[in-house]
C-alpha cells in the first residue's frame, strides 16, 4: 500500500504529464495550421495571377456557360462526335500496377496491405477490356516475385487471363490476342517488397518493360500485317509508383499516358497529420510520402487523361496538387475549344469513370423482395457458410457484414464498439468481419496485428462470443458466397473507413442485393446518389453507425426498398459500361508514336550496332579532369579489346558548341564519340566527318529531329520563356536597400528545347523544388534543373533528360541497356539521381578531384537513398579515374569482349 504522500506525488506527476501532452498537441496543431495557411497563400497568389491572365480575352458567353458544367471544368467535354472504336481497330493497351500480389485467379486479397481492391480492379479491367471490340491485346505489367513463402505463380513471366464475356460485344469482338499479366523482375530477386520500398527500383522496371513493349509492338505489327510496329494506344499507370513508370515509358515511346491515382498521397498525408500521432518526418520515413506525392505530380505533368472515380476525388483531392486546379482547368479548356492561345500552359483532362464490377457471380435465387425462389433440395450450402456460422450461437439472425483489411484507416474497431455498446443491435443481428487471410497474428505486419488484437480485445470486453465471426482465411472465389449468406439472413453490408477512395465492395454488395451502411467521406456519397441502396454515416460517430444499422435491419420496408434500388441501378457500374466510357475517351487522344519508325535510315548514326556503350556523365570535375576521364575511358576499352565494339557517348549540360570547343582545345576529335547528349538531355547529336582525305575533312553534327519530336510534348515554348524571364527578374539579392538581380536569360546557351539562364550568385538561388512547384501552379509542364555548379539554370521539356535520352538511344538503335556503363562523379547536376538505377551499370568516380557538393542537393524533397539503391550490384565505386581503375571497373561489372 502506498502512502497518501506517494499517491499525491504520482497524481501530480500524471497531471503534469497530461498537461504537457495537451500543450504539445496544441503547439503541433498551431504549427500545422500556420503551415497550411502559408502553403495556401504561396499557392493561391500565382494561381490567381495565372487565372487572371487566362481570363483576359474569354468571350462573355464562355465565362458563364461553362461554369456549372463539370465536364468542361475538368477538361472532359464529350460534346461533338466521339470516335467509336470498332472491331476493325486493333488496339494494344498497356496497364501498369506494380505493388501487391497480382494473378488472374484465386487472388489473395487481404494477405497484406498492398493486395486489395486495386489488384482486383486492374485484373478485372484487363479481362474486361480484352473482350471489347477493337482491342487486340492487353498487357498488365507488375513485379515478378520469386521470394520464398509465396506461390510460384507470382514468378511466372507471363500469365494469360481469361476474357470476360459480354453479351453485347460477342458479335463484333473481332480478332483478339487476349489479356496477359507480364511480370518484370526488378529489385531484390528473393525478396517481396512493400510499395513503400519499390521507389529505388522503378527505373529497372521501366527498362525491362520497355524491352518487352518494343518486342511485342513489332510482333503485333507482323500478326495484323500493318507493315509497322503496333505501338501501344495508351500506357495506363495505376497508383503513384506506376504513374512514374508510365510517364517514363510514355516519354521513351512517345505514346499517350493515362493515370489513375487510386489513393492519393497528399490526402493521406493530411489525414495522418490531423491524427497527430506522427510528425511529417516520421510519416515520410514510414510511408515515403514525399516520393509518392512527387510521383503523382509527375504523373499530372505527363498524362493526357487522369481517371477519377468521383467528382469529390477531383475537387477535394486532386485540387490539393500543384499541377491541377479546377478553375484554371476550365479556363484552359474554354480557350482550347475556341482555338485561343494558352501561352504554353496545359492541364490534363479529368475523367470521371466509376469502377466496374464483374456480374458473373450475381445471384438469381432471390426475388426482388428477398424471398427464395426455391433452391434445389440437392444443392449444398457453400463451405464458407459453415466456416462463418460456427461462430454464432444463433446463426439465423441478420448478418452485418464487413469486408476490409485490418488497417487503422478501415475503422474496424469503431464498428466493433458500435456493435458491442448497442444492446438492441446485438440482440437483433450478428457481425461478420472478413479481414483478409492470416496464419497467425504474431506473424502479421505490426499494424495489422495491432488492429486484430484490438478487435479480439473488444470482443472479449463486450462479451461478444457467439455474436461475432472472424474467420482466418477465405478464397477470393468464396467472396460472392459470403455476400449471398448476408442476403439470405436479410443482413446488411457496412463500410465505414475514415475515408473511402474507391468503394468497390459497396458496388459488389449492391450487385448481390445487399443494402449498405457506408461512410459519408469519399466515393460512397456519389455511389449512393446513383444506387440509393442504404444510409450514409459519420465514421467517427459509433452511435450513428449503430443507429443506422439498427434502423436498416429492423425496418423491413426500408431494407426491401434499398435492396430493390441497388439491383435496379447496379448496371451503371458494370464492366461493359466502364469499358465503353474508357475506350471512348482513349479514342479522342491524338495519335502519338515513335517518330523514327518511318525514317530510320535518314541519319547515319555511328552508335548503331555497338555491342557496348560507355556514357560519360561526370559533372563534378574540372574540364581538364573531364578530358583525362574521356581519354582513359577510351584507352581502357582499347586494352580490354572492346574499342571496336564500344560506343562512346558524352552526356552533359554543355551545348554542342561548347563540347566542340572543349574537345578541339584538348586535341581530340569529336568523332572519338558516337553520340552527344547535350543541353541536359534536350538535344541529341551524331558526329561525322566529311571530305575525302584527313587534310580536307570537316566534322559535322547531325541533330536527331526524331528525338525532338519525342520531347516536344506540351513544351511551353515562347510562353514559357516569357514567364521565366519575368520570374528571373524577381529573384534578387538584397543588401540593405539595394537589390541586385541574380538570374539572367542566357540566349547564347539556349536552344529550341532548352531555355538557359545565367546565375550570378548561386547562394541566393531559390530551391529547385520551389521553382518546379511554381511551374506546375502555372500549368507550365517542364523540367527545371541547376547545372555547372549551380551557375546555370536549364529548363527543358518534361520528357527530356539525360537518362531519357539514353533510353531513347537504346530503343532507336537497338542497344541493350545491360551493356551500357554510365560514369558519374560523387556529385553532379540536379538530375544526378536519374543517372542511377535501371538495367545499365553505373560507376562512381571517387576522389579529391570531385568538386564539393553544393546547395542544389541539400534541398531535396527526399533523401537520395529513397530513390536510388546504392547497394545495387549494378552500382560500384572506384577511387580515381586512371586507365587501370577503369579496366578494373569493367572487369568487376563483367563487361568483356565477346
Amino acid at each position: 500500500m502506498r502512502s497518501p504522500q506517494e499517491k499525491n506525488t504520482r497524481l501530480e506527476n500524471m497531471t503534469w504529464r497530461i498537461w504537457n501532452l495537451a500543450r504539445k498537441k496544441k503547439e503541433l496543431e498551431k504549427e500545422e495550421a500556420n503551415r497550411l495557411l502559408k502553403r495556401r497563400l504561396e499557392t493561391e497568389r500565382p494561381r490567381v495571377e495565372t487565372t487572371s491572365d487566362m481570363s483576359e480575352d474569354l468571350f462573355e458567353g464562355e465565362k458563364g456557360e461553362d461554369a456549372g458544367d463539370p465536364s468542361v471544368a475538368y477538361g472532359d467535354s464529350t460534346t461533338g462526335n466521339t470516335p467509336r472504336i470498332s472491331s476493325v481497330d486493333k488496339l494494344y493497351i498497356v496497364l501498369i500496377s506494380l505493388h501487391g500480389l497480382v494473378r488472374g485467379e484465386n487472388m489473395e486479397l487481404g494477405r497484406d496491405s498492398d493486395t486489395g481492391g486495386q489488384v482486383k480492379y486492374v485484373v478485372e479491367l484487363a479481362k474486361a477490356l480484352s473482350s471489347c471490340p477493337g482491342v487486340y491485346r492487353i498487357d498488365l505489367f507488375t513485379r515478378q516475385i520469386l521470394a520464398p513463402n509465396f506461390d510460384r505463380s507470382y514468378g511466372e513471366p507471363v500469365e494469360p487471363l481469361a476474357s470476360t464475356s459480354f453479351k453485347n460485344f460477342k458479335q463484333e469482338r473481332g480478332e483478339n490476342s487476349g489479356a496477359y499479366i507480364i511480370r518484370i523482375p526488378f529489385g531484390p530477386k528473393d525478396k517481396y517488397l512493400a510499395k513503400e520500398h519499390l521507389w529505388p527500383f522503378i527505373q529497372e522496371f521501366v527498362d525491362g518493360a520497355l524491352s518487352h513493349i518494343v518486342k511485342m509492338s513489332r510482333a503485333i505489327g507482323e500478326e495484323i500485317s500493318c507493315g509497322h510496329p503496333a505501338w501501344p494506344a495508351v500506357i495506363h499507370g495505376h497508383y503513384a509508383s506506376a504513374g512514374v513508370a508510365a510517364a517514363l515509358l510514355s516519354g521513351a515511346l512517345n505514346v499517350p499516358m493515362v493515370f489513375t491515382g487510386h489513393f492519393l498521397g497528399k490526402d493521406k498525408l493530411e489525414e495522418l497529420l490531423k491524427q497527430g500521432r506522427q510528425t511529417r518526418e516520421q510519416i515520410n520515413m514510414t510511408y515515403k510520402i514525399m516520393c509518392r506525392i512527387e510521383a503523382e505530380e509527375l504523373a499530372l505533368d505527363a498524362s493526357e487523361i487522369v481517371i477519377a472515380s468521383t467528382r469529390q476525388e477531383i475537387e477535394e483531392q486532386w485540387n490539393l496538387y500543384d499541377g491541377f486546379e479546377v478553375i484554371l482547368a476550365r479556363k484552359l479548356r474554354a480557350r482550347v475549344k475556341r482555338g485561343a492561345n494558352c501561352y504554353g500552359r496545359y492541364m490534363p483532362r479529368m475523367v470521371i469513370i466509376p469502377p466496374g464490377v464483374e456480374f458473373g457471380h450475381m445471384i438469381h435465387d432471390f426475388d426482388m423482395d428477398g424471398e427464395e425462389d426455391g433452391p434445389s433440395p440437392a444443392s449444398e450450402d457453400p463451405s464458407i457458410w459453415s466456416e462463418i456460422m460456427r461462430f454464432f450461437t444463433n446463426p439465423r439472425k441478420p448478418m452485418i457484414l464487413a469486408v476490409a483489411r485490418p488497417y487503422p484507416e478501415k475503422n474496424i474497431t469503431t464498428l466493433v464498439k458500435a456493435f458491442g455498446e448497442c444492446r438492441p443491435l446485438r440482440e437483433l443481428a450478428n457481425l461478420t468481419l472478413i479481414m483478409g487471410n492470416r496464419e497467425a497474428i504474431s506473424k502479421m505486419h505490426n499494424m495489422s496485428a495491432a488492429v486484430l488484437t484490438s478487435v479480439l480485445t473488444l470482443i472479449d470486453e463486450y462479451d461478444l462470443y457467439g455474436q461475432v465471426a472472424y474467420p482466418k482465411r477465405h478464397k477470393h472465389s468464396e467472396v460472392p458466397d459470403i455476400y449471398r449468406l448476408a442476403v439470405r439472413t436479410k443482413g446488411a453490408f457496412v463500410n465505414v473507413p475514415y475515408f473511402e477512395q474507391f468503394g468497390v465492395t459497396l458496388i459488389e454488395a449492391a450487385m448481390h442485393g445487399l443494402p449498405v451502411i457506408a461512410t459519408k467521406n469519399g466515393a460512397p456519397v456519389e455511389i449512393h446518389q446513383v444506387l440509393d441502396n442504404g444510409l450514409l454515416v459519420d465514421p467517427h460517430d459509433q452511435h450513428a453507425i449503430a443507429d443506422a444499422l439498427y434502423k436498416l435491419l429492423s425496418e423491413k420496408q426500408l431494407w426491401s426498398k434499398c435492396r430493390e434500388n441497388g439491383l435496379k441501378n447496379i448496371h451503371q457500374f458494370s464492366w461493359p459500361e466502364h469499358c465503353k466510357n474508357y475506350l471512348s475517351r482513349i479514342s479522342t487522344l491524338g495519335p502519338r508514336h515513335p517518330a523514327f519508325a518511318s525514317n530510320e535510315d535518314r541519319i547515319k548514326a555511328p552508335i548503331k550496332g555497338r555491342k557496348h556503350v560507355t556514357v560519360i556523365a561526370v559533372d563534378s570535375v574540372s574540364k581538364e579532369d573531364l578530358i583525362r576521364i574521356v581519354r582513359n575511358s577510351i584507352e581502357a576499352a582499347r586494352k580490354e579489346n572492346l574499342s571496336g565494339s564500344t560506343g562512346f557517348v558524352l552526356s552533359t549540360s554543355l551545348t554542342i558548341g561548347e563540347i566542340h570547343s572543349l574537345l578541339m582545345s584538348a586535341g581530340m576529335l569529336p568523332t572519338d564519340f558516337h553520340a552527344f547528349i547535350c543541353n541536359s538531355g534536350s538535344d541529341l547529336y551524331y558526329p561525322s566527318c566529311t571530305g575525302d582525305t584527313p587534310s580536307n575533312s570537316r566534322v559535322t553534327f547531325a541533330l536527331d529531329r526524331s528525338y525532338q519530336s519525342h520531347i516536344e510534348y506540351h513544351w511551353g515554348g515562347e510562353g514559357l520563356r516569357k514567364y521565366l524571364v519575368k520570374w528571373a527578374s524577381s529573384v534578387v539579392e538584397r543588401r540593405g536597400r539595394i537589390e541586385k538581380q541574380v538570374i539572367f536569360e542566357d540566349p547564347e546557351h539556349s536552344s529550341t528545347y532548352c531555355l538557359a539562364f545565367k546565375v550570378v550568385n548561386p547562394n541566393h538561388l531559390p530551391p529547385l523544388k520551389e521553382l518546379q512547384k511554381l511551374m506546375r501552379i502555372q500549368s507550365l509542364r517542364c523540367h527545371a534543373l541547376y547545372n555547372h555548379g549551380a551557375t546555370r539554370l536549364s529548363v527543358i521539356p518534361i520528357h527530356a533528360s539525360r537518362s531519357k535520352a539514353l533510353r531513347y538511344l537504346s530503343v532507336r538503335w537497338g542497344i541493350e541497356l545491360q551493356n551500357v556503363v554510365v560514369l558519374v562523379g560523387e556529385t553532379g547536376d540536379s538530375d544526378y539521381e536519374e543517372l542511377f538505377g535501371g538495367l545499365h551499370k553505373t560507376v562512381i568516380l571517387k576522389g579529391e578531384f570531385n568538386t564539393s557538393a553544393n546547395r542544389i542537393h541539400s534541398v531535396r524533397r527526399y533523401p537520395l537513398q529513397d530513390v536510388v539503391a546504392l547497394d545495387s550490384p549494378n552500382i560500384i565505386g572506384i577511387e580515381g579515374y586512371g586507365t587501370d581503375d577503369m579496366r578494373s571497373a569493367l572487369k568487376q561489372l563483367d563487361i568483356r569482349a565477346q
